[in-house]
């Protein structure tokens, strides 16, 4: 038969190499299966013409799927074993959570080493093909584009934190995960590293997988996670909304390739508005502007505790909360370390939209880009999580 169903309950009827689905996704109930081959003829053979994206773990398709309905079809690599995994976790954590922010798994497919998901198809890419990949897209993000989509990220990640139970940490808010609609409508996407977090735990130990310019040094540092880990990712990629650039840089000058030291510098001069945008060629609110930019700082604090609630974000966002009544202090910055990823890609930026794959986190001179292997661990400490310790005790 094609890809197994979760209706079935004789064990013959699962397919073979694969043994961990069974128990594991028993309890899914109505998701949506599709064919490999149904899903080979919505992509035309998954064609390098309808290659959408590139994640960490596979290719994204996208695809016409049988009735005319068009979806994004991403294919885990089958020798990958974390691929099965992240997998795993995507449909369990997300499939039943519906919001307006939040991308939706509407099935998917397990047939011999296959393993695809198949999500409702978004038609505007990423923010970052479209907003952060140097002018590359016909989209004009006004500021009050850009004030909608911070705000629905906002919601979408309040959403994951304080409403659903248990909560749910993405651990991967980047701008390559916020897709955006028709109407530019923002939804969070790939939850293949998501971890749920009970009520009443305040942090779980585990290992470190992410984004650098993203990753909060708390969590990078020592793999405890909280919902403060998001907060500060958000924070970052509130500033890049914002400014219309990359987190990392390594063509500007040095004192200008690290966005939040880069911020953190004009806030205290008071000279804010000098980081928005310029390709909105002046027609900005420069007072909520630089509103956001300190909301990006508050949401970046060295001091994880300091860091706000996301519901507390979207109401400074939209206005409900005077952001000026907040002290904000000096975002965690892990520069000495990114420094050695400069050196060691020197014509590498960290939210560029290269393949993560090959810039996982590995020994010092390979890439940082995406952190799919461990940092550190209670019994290991790999010459990686000694250099990533040793630069961020220079910065304390």
């Amino acid at each position: 038969m094609g890809c197994f169903s979760f209706f079935f309950s004789r064990r013959a009827d699962l397919p073979k190499g694969f043994p961990e689905f069974e128990d594991e996704l028993s309890d899914v109930q109505n998701l949506k299966l599709y064919s490999y081959k149904e899903l080979r003829i919505a992509t035309d053979d998954f064609s390098p013409a309808n290659k959408i994206g590139e994640g960490g773990f596979g290719p994204v398709y996208w695809g016409r799927l049988k009735h005319g309905k068009y979806a994004a079809i991403k294919v885990l690599s089958a020798e990958s074993k974390q691929g099965a995994r992240e997998f795993l976790t995507e449909i369990k954590v997300i499939y039943d959570i519906e919001h307006e922010n939040l991308a939706k798994i509407c099935g998917c497919c397990v047939e011999g080493n296959h393993r695809i998901l198949v999500y409702d198809y978004i038609q505007n890419n990423s923010l970052a093909r479209t907003l952060l990949d140097g002018g590359h897209s016909s989209i004009q993000f006004s500021w009050r584009t850009r004030t909608k989509i911070c705000i629905g990220i906002a919601r979408g990640l309040a959403y994951l934190h304080e409403e659903v139970r248990p909560h749910i940490v993405h651990r991967d808010i980047k701008a390559s995960n916020i897709l955006l609609d028709k109407d530019l409508t923002p939804k969070i996407s790939d939850f293949g590293l998501a971890k749920l977090i009970p009520a009443n735990m305040t942090h779980v130990s585990t290992r470190v997988a992410g984004t650098i310019g993203y990753l909060a040094p708390e969590y990078a540092i020592r793999g405890q996670l909280t919902r403060k880990a998001d907060v500060y990712s958000f924070g970052v990629l509130l500033i890049e909304i914002v400014s219309g650039r990359c987190n990392t840089n390594s063509l500007l000058p040095h004192e200008e390739q690290y966005i939040l030291e880069k911020a953190w510098d004009l806030y205290e001069k008071n000279e804010l508005v000098e980081l928005v945008d310029t390709a909105m060629h002046g027609d900005f609110d420069a007072v909520e502007a630089c509103k956001y930019l300190k909301i990006g700082l508050l949401c970046t604090q060295d001091v994880s505790k300091l860091r706000p609630m996301m519901s507390t974000v979207v109401k400074m966002l939209s206005g409900q909360i005077d952001i000026d009544h907040y002290k904000i202090t000096k975002p965690g910055l892990i520069s000495d370390f990114m420094d050695l990823k400069i050196r060691s890609n020197p014509n590498k930026t960290s939210c560029a939209n290269h393949d993560p794959k090959k810039n996982t986190f590995t020994t010092v001179s390979s890439g940082f880009d995406t952190l799919e292997h461990s940092l550190s661990s209670s019994n290991t400490t790999s010459p990686s999580t000694m250099t990533f310790t040793d630069a961020w005790d220079r910065t304390r």
